[in-house]
């Protein structure tokens, strides 16, 4: 028989920014024990997962009562050591038998494989799940992605959270058993406020239902979210505002999202409803005095601190006094509920306002030569060391950009000031965005005050990028920076650590170069990074070394932006240098492999690299006079035809083009393999047809590999 199966463990408060991954885990991990016990059906539907502050939980919906018989396999010696010479059992097999409690004539032959062997197959009786579920139960916790346990009272038993409750309940049946110091039952308990007592679950399938009607919980992790994405527009629209709940998102791009894309990217909205069992959503508002002070720093004042939810005008994007926020109790007059949260709001803002007036009253000039006091690390130097590298690298990029040196060698100098104000120090997220803030203030110009915000971007995957070439030249460089000097000392990133954010630092190098189309030299770049360090203090290949680096974080952007991976080995494995145009010699390999040239020159592109490998090409260029063969005049003669037309389009970057004219030598490269023998013995004529073989070579392959292409 089979029924729905509830596991719920009640608990103390958990942390709710894994609590919806915890949850998650839990399901799936028993899910697992359960299929590989047989206890679960081959067509069994989804399972479907609880996720509360108080409580994880899942219902299966289709469980048996008890594991089907099971035939058991068990093997003995190889046919041929089962006999002796005289014909009788050998004492191996007549062991094995003994071992079966059968006697030999009851064992199969059968193979194994790799040899016939003896069998012996038995059947067993399966277990009821009585007997088996408290153990799965405690399996699947074992390995829940937990970074720290913690014990409570007198138990010696560990999790994540104090656990008081257990259920384990089978259709109407409660399957008995103790997990973590708690026997289960079928009772659990609701709201901490808004529910009265125990609630006994009558049946499994009635968990998440009999909560929401008699506990006041809203069990289902997304169904809570929805409700209060949707009580949050609801508000929001009264004001004609967005409610705003992404860390990542500036105010303007949070105005081009739609209310689905508001939640659906909400970080806060995920953290906040695993903060709730039974949410309700008030409103409140703070002193306009307050808006005085950079929005950036109201608005992370109020999501990292409160978990509130800020408004922004829908018109003007300007941050409104009012504010949202998620209770966890619903009650007809939240009047005390709402003043108490503006009150711990004020504090924090009048924090705000304070350190902001603060910090104006010091230039972020000023500020500079005190970042000799900061170590950015001991191998490298102060920030201010840091900060004189940057500037000189910076200076060298905008040159060769065109961009104006003068500005971006001040922005490059003043671009870390902003750490030594108590703003950041408070807020380290908002490095950058306040040194904007207080240049403005300063006078400084606003190109150089754009450009000490935008040297952090990008921030995040998929953020945006600097908007001229002066943000882009300090951006480059401080993050060149970085990565030479950190790699440069050793510190290369392994496995999933990378402590100093090499990669997020090289896939923004990497994107800036190709989405801003800059046209450098990125190993040119990496030397110029390295040369204001002190002789002996970076590893002397690491330039090469971090090339390389590099080009396997372009593989995976490449990856997310939708190119195949030969499409991508045909170009990275020629070792680019030149990142803006990496991108446009795939587009054109996109176009050349659809052509039907393409796969026919692919292959003949293989077989002269397979050639061309196994002997060494003793001239540079095939001699007209010594070509016989027709087949091989004509190669020779398309190939001179070609070779400047290719290296005309590639010097203008008309990739498609190049690789569209290369298509047209396929002919004469068919014909040469069909009909001459380059491997002749006639050692002049083999070192001209190889000759010939290596100019192809080289014309096939200036813009793409073609060989990586596959059929």
């Amino acid at each position: 028989m089979h029924d729905a199966l509830l596991i719920e463990l009640l608990t103390e408060e958990l942390p709710p920014r894994s609590l919806k991954s915890l949850a998650g885990a839990f399901g799936s991990n028993l899910y697992d024990y359960l299929s590989g016990e047989g206890l679960i059906p081959v067509q069994a539907t989804e399972i479907e997962v609880f996720a509360t502050p108080r409580r994880i939980a899942a219902i299966f919906p289709n469980v048996l009562d008890k594991q089907e018989d099971r035939p058991v396999h068990k093997w003995g010696p190889n046919v041929a050591a089962g006999i002796g010479p005289d014909g009788k059992p050998s004492k191996a097999l007549e062991g094995f038998a003994r071992s079966c409690g059968v006697p030999i004539d009851r064992l199969q032959r059968e193979s194994d494989g790799k040899a016939e062997r003896y069998l012996y197959v038995s059947m067993k009786a399966g277990e009821p799940l009585e007997h088996l579920l408290a153990d799965l139960v405690g399996k699947a916790i074992k390995v829940l992605p937990v970074s720290k346990l913690m014990r409570w009272g007198d138990h010696q038993t560990e999790f994540v959270r104090p656990v008081h409750g257990l259920i384990m309940l089978h259709g109407q049946k409660v399957i008995p058993g103790e997990v973590l110091g708690q026997s289960s039952s079928n009772r659990t308990r609701g709201h901490r406020f808004l529910s009265a007592g125990a609630l006994t679950i009558d049946r499994a399938q009635d968990y998440g239902a009999k909560l929401e009607a008699k506990g006041h919980v809203i069990a289902g992790f997304d169904k809570r979210r929805d409700q209060i994405a949707v009580s949050l527009e609801a508000q929001a629209v009264g004001h004609n505002a967005i409610w705003f709940g992404h860390r990542n998102l500036s105010a303007g791009e949070a105005l081009k999202l739609l209310p689905g894309e508001r939640a659906e990217l909400s970080d806060l909205l995920d953290e906040v409803t695993a903060l709730v069992e039974w949410p309700a959503v008030y409103e409140g508002s703070f002193d306009k005095e307050f808006l005085t002070v950079p929005q950036e720093c109201l608005i992370l004042s109020m999501q990292q601190h409160q978990k509130y939810f800020p408004l922004l005008d829908k018109n003007t994007g300007k941050l409104r006094y009012q504010f949202l926020i998620v209770s966890n109790l619903e009650t007809d007059d939240p009047k005390n509920i709402v003043k108490g949260n503006e009150r711990v709001l004020r504090a924090r803002l009048s924090d705000a306002k304070f350190f902001y007036d603060q910090d104006r009253k010091t230039r972020l000039a000023d500020r500079v030569e005190r970042l000799g006091n900061v170590v950015y690390h001991n191998k490298l130097g102060s920030q201010l060391e840091r900060v004189q590298r940057i500037r000189k690298l910076a200076s060298s990029i905008a040159e060769k950009l065109g961009a104006d040196v003068e500005k971006t060698e001040r922005a490059a100098w003043l671009l870390k000031a902003d750490l030594l104000t108590d703003m950041v120090g408070e807020f380290p997220e908002l490095q950058g965005t306040m040194g904007r803030y207080y240049a403005l203030h300063d006078s400084e110009d606003s190109l150089v005050a754009r450009a000490i915000e935008e040297h952090y971007l990008p921030r995040i995957s998929g953020d945006k990028l600097p908007e001229d070439n002066i943000g882009c030249a300090v951006a480059l460089a401080d993050k060149l920076d970085t990565l030479v000097g950190i790699y440069g000392i050793g510190l290369v990133p392994t496995g999933d650590k990378d402590p100093f954010g090499l990669r997020r630092q090289a896939l923004g190098v990497l994107r800036i170069l190709s989405e801003k189309s800059l046209p450098l030299d990125l190993v040119e770049l990496l030397g110029l990074a390295k040369l204001p360090f002190a002789p002996g203090v970076l590893h002397d290949s690491v330039a090469v070394d971090l090339h390389g680096f590099m080009l396997e974080r372009l593989r995976s952007y490449l990856r997310e932006r939708g190119f195949a991976q030969d499409e991508i080995e045909a170009v990275v494995s020629q070792n680019p240098t030149r990142i803006d145009q990496v991108v446009p010699r795939l587009e054109a390999v996109q176009v050349f492999r659809a052509m039907p040239e393409a796969e026919s020159l692919a292959s003949a592109n293989k077989r002269i690299r397979n050639i061309l490998k196994k002997t060494t090409v003793t001239q540079t260029v095939p001699d007209s006079a010594v070509l016989r063969e027709p087949a091989e005049k004509d190669l020779f003669a398309a190939t001179s035809r070609l070779t400047p037309t290719i290296s005309s389009l590639w010097e203008s970057r008309d990739y498609t083009e190049a690789l569209r004219q290369l298509a047209g030598v396929r002919r004469e490269v068919d014909t040469f393999f069909d009909q001459v023998m380059v491997m002749t013995d006639e050692t002049v004529i083999r070192n001209n047809r190889l000759a010939l073989l290596s100019q192809l070579e080289r014309l096939m392959n200036q813009v793409a590999d073609i060989s990586k292409l596959a059929s």
